[in-house]
């Protein structure tokens, strides 16, 4: 079965990616209590980049499947590939996705990710701001405990959406605010 990559986020409204974000349908990982675990020999770095074995991950398909399987133990931080019968533990730099670009409308922040799918932020999908005023990094909650970092140009664009709203480098979406600016 091919895979059919979606639209550009510039194109679509926001009820269309909400539409794309209901569609997709992903493994039940948080239902998944296996007794094994094991490494996985498999690392995402902080571009994003996919590694087996020290190898890139080349084939997008492969990527996105295993994202899927993608769960974060919220007690100790360590991020697994899960399946019904084992987890194994990735290696992951930094977030475990990228978003790449960024689409506002109305009160409504969307995102694509590097894996070809679409998040919107708001109280399910916090933006968390990390690092220093100086160099910050802003977050974006995705699933079972995985974030997704965001790349140069999608921060400069929050930024601008920051500024454009009301000066405060904060930004509103799905009716919670978020501020861009790292606690000192």
């Amino acid at each position: 079965m091919a895979y059919d990559i979606p639209p550009d986020l510039a194109s679509l409204s926001l009820l269309e990616v909400a539409d794309l974000v209901a569609a997709r349908k992903l493994p039940p990982v948080e239902r998944w209590q296996p007794e094994h675990t094991s490494y996985s020999e498999m690392r995402i770095a902080a571009d994003g980049t996919w590694y087996h074995r020290g190898s890139p991950i080349t084939r997008p398909a492969m990527v996105r499947a295993f994202a899927s399987l993608l769960w974060r133990d919220p007690v100790d931080g360590q991020h697994y590939l899960v399946t019904p019968q084992y987890r194994q533990t990735i290696e992951v730099e930094d977030a475990a996705f990228l978003a790449v670009d960024m689409r506002a409308e109305e009160d409504s922040l969307a995102f694509r990710l590097n894996t070809d799918e679409f998040v919107i932020a708001g109280p399910d999908h916090p933006l968390r701001a990390a690092g220093d005023p100086d160099s910050p990094a802003i977050y974006l909650a995705v699933r079972h405990g995985c974030e997704a970092r965001l790349d140069r140009s999608t921060w400069l664009q929050l930024a601008e959406q920051g500024l454009a709203d009301d000066g405060s480098l904060s930004v509103t979406s799905g009716g919670a605010e978020f501020d861009l600016v790292p606690a000192a």
